[in-house]
């Protein structure tokens, strides 16, 4: 081939390639971060689940506990016997789950429903979406037993503008508070959602789900909130914190679940990520997660298997 059909050629290609390119950059979310989501505000909405803790009443406590060596490996392990730091170089903890409804929560139509979706056939679509707060703690103040209802969503509505189809509804109680008087935490009254408000939110502004901070729904003799959530193949978000820290519109959320197979109830972890001016959270500037900072002192197990800085 000669030089100028070779130039021609390369030529050609090149320009066949910048649109290419181009077409890539925009369509590239790589910006995104690192315009936006690089120096957003991030406010975790959850709590980190133990073996002390609020949990509904029918249920028991986890239990945290030591791993102990399922075989025998030769020179290295005896079978029963607890992995250490100075022998076998880690630590691993075992986990004694009573039940899948525990701490902050997702639950999915398979909790109630025979014929519902599980834990694991919710779709991947769930990771980010929209974020709505709705603040009733004012009302709660003065009756513990109140329950989010469809005024409140209006009025929601008049400041903010018609809740986004497919975001996330977190209703705003400040009930996290009394995490940790777990006999108080679970007592009647607590704060609630109406009936009438979830079908508004499902069937008018067609949320994908809502989330509360108690764990329960409602206070209802039958729990009838969360008996038509499920039973209608929606979704909710059960012991949310930190609600009093993230903006009522304009933030999004992330979602994430533990992933059982045909699991009836997913131990949750949301995030709240807002606006960089927000004055609550970290960014990723702030607190860029590698190398993570070291303990204050070796960690050692405490009286219930936890893992604790101890001196």
């Amino acid at each position: 081939m000669n030089v100028s059909k070779f130039v021609r050629i390369a030529l050609l290609g090149a320009a066949w390639s910048v649109p290419a390119i181009a077409l890539a950059q925009e369509s590239s979310l790589w910006s995104v971060y690192e315009n936006t989501l690089k120096s957003a505000k991030y406010i975790d909405l959850t709590h980190a689940f133990e073996p002390v803790q609020p949990v509904w009443p029918g249920f028991a406590n986890a239990k945290f506990k030591p791993t102990v060596a399922g075989r025998d490996i030769e020179g290295y392990v005896k079978a029963g016997e607890e992995f250490t730091y100075d022998k076998h170089g880690f630590v691993a903890t075992a986990y004694e789950l009573t039940t899948d409804q525990y701490g902050t929560q997702l639950d999915p139509p398979s909790h109630w429903n025979p014929l519902g979706a599980t834990i694991s056939d919710l779709p991947a679509t769930y990771a980010v979406r929209p974020l709505v707060v709705i603040d009733i703690s004012g009302k709660v103040q003065t009756d513990e037993g109140y329950h989010l209802q469809i005024a409140d969503i209006e009025e929601w509505e008049k400041e903010h503008g018609r809740i986004p189809e497919g975001s996330v509804v977190f209703v705003r109680s400040d009930w996290y508070k009394k995490w940790s008087d777990a006999a108080r935490f679970n007592q009647k009254p607590f704060p609630g959602v109406s009936l009438d408000a979830l079908k508004f939110l499902h069937l008018e502004r067609k949320i994908l789900f809502h989330g509360h901070e108690p764990l329960d729904t409602d206070t209802t003799p039958n729990l009838e909130g969360e008996h038509w959530l499920l039973h209608n193949d929606f979704t909710q978000a059960e012991g949310v914190a930190n609600l009093d820290k993230v903006p009522e519109a304009g933030a999004l959320v992330t979602i994430g679940f533990a992933k059982p197979l045909g699991g009836s109830g997913g131990y949750a972890r949301y995030i709240a990520i807002a606006p960089a001016d927000w004055t609550e959270g970290v960014s990723v500037t702030e607190a860029p997660g590698a190398p993570l900072s070291r303990q204050t002192a070796p960690l050692k197990r405490d009286e219930n298997g936890v893992f604790r800085p101890t001196p």
